[in-house]
């Protein structure tokens, strides 16, 4: 009983990371059918900026989380403005776009600090764990995973409760009409675009004390996102928090029965067989027009 509650928090650990990663995406593509391949560069970014600021500025994570909002936030408006919406409506083109914005920010970060992984510390005071029996929870992913849980509410209250996200509900029902009643769609899909790219940030400056901070850290996170985009329903965010929780859970389970790496094929021959039947995903979006 004690593994199988280990390899539950083990699940819902990882669920919380996957869940902060994709929440973003989902949100950008549901809003504006942009799949974006620079998001993982976003994650490491957020990573990066955490560790300067930890390493020239002596700010601490949780201190430094306002701060990587508002600055990946603004490298993602940045983005948006100069390449990007320039691209709607064009899936190919923004594909090879978005794929080529996130060579050249891996690209920068080898340059100027150079390739090799970097540390982030985490909160002092989230050391250690919580042991219950057998039971051990580590204090910081219990902090991740209660975060995580806290970001999908503020993001579900901003997008339901908000002027911000009626805008963006007329925006994606119909984009033109809401131009007739004075809506700006393109001053909405940048915001859209940027609130994702603060999010992934956030996600990467959290994530940072639990795994090796690399240029390309990102790309393997965003593979992950992906699936969990996917199977939720693309750009469902409850979808995407479900989904966040079935793949977290599942990857645990076939890890214990197998090993990490024959457990992550189970689970990507799964999704492939679930995506067979169910195109859709568990939550389908309505389609944009």
């Amino acid at each position: 009983m004690e593994t199988i509650i280990n390899q539950l928090f083990a699940g819902a650990s990882m669920a919380s990371i996957l869940l902060m990663v994709a929440l973003g995406l989902a949100i950008i593509y549901g809003a504006m059918g942009v799949i974006n391949l620079a998001h993982g560069e976003f994650v490491m970014l957020g990573a990066y900026v955490t560790w300067a600021l930890q390493t020239f500025l002596g700010i601490g994570l949780l201190p430094a989380l306002p701060v990587v909002f508002l600055v990946i936030g603004a490298v993602g408006w940045l983005i948006e403005r100069g390449i990007v919406h320039r691209l709607y409506r064009r899936p190919l083109d923004t594909i090879l776009a978005t794929w080529g914005i996130g060579i050249v920010l891996q690209q920068l970060v080898r340059m100027f600090i150079g390739p090799e992984s970097r540390f982030v510390a985490g909160p002092e005071f989230l050391t250690g764990n919580v042991i219950i029996g057998n039971v051990v929870m580590s204090n910081y992913r219990i902090f991740v995973l209660l975060f995580a849980i806290a970001i999908f509410v503020a993001t579900w209250a901003l997008l339901a409760r908000t002027e911000f996200g009626r805008k963006l509900r007329a925006v994606i029902q119909n984009r033109e009409i809401s131009e007739c009643y004075g809506i700006r769609a393109e001053r909405v899909y940048s915001m859209t675009f940027a609130y994702g790219a603060a999010l992934a940030g956030v996600a990467g400056a959290l994530i940072a004390p639990l795994v090796n901070t690399t240029p390309s850290m990102g790309t393997y996170l965003v593979v992950d996102a992906f699936l969990v985009v996917v199977v939720g329903g693309v750009g469902s965010i409850a979808g995407t928090a479900v989904a966040s929780g079935v793949v977290g859970e599942t990857t645990a389970f076939f890890s214990m029965l197998m090993n990490d790496t024959t457990g992550r094929i189970a689970v990507l021959v799964a999704i492939i067989l679930f995506i067979r039947f169910r195109p859709a995903g568990l939550f389908p979006q309505t389609v944009r027009r």
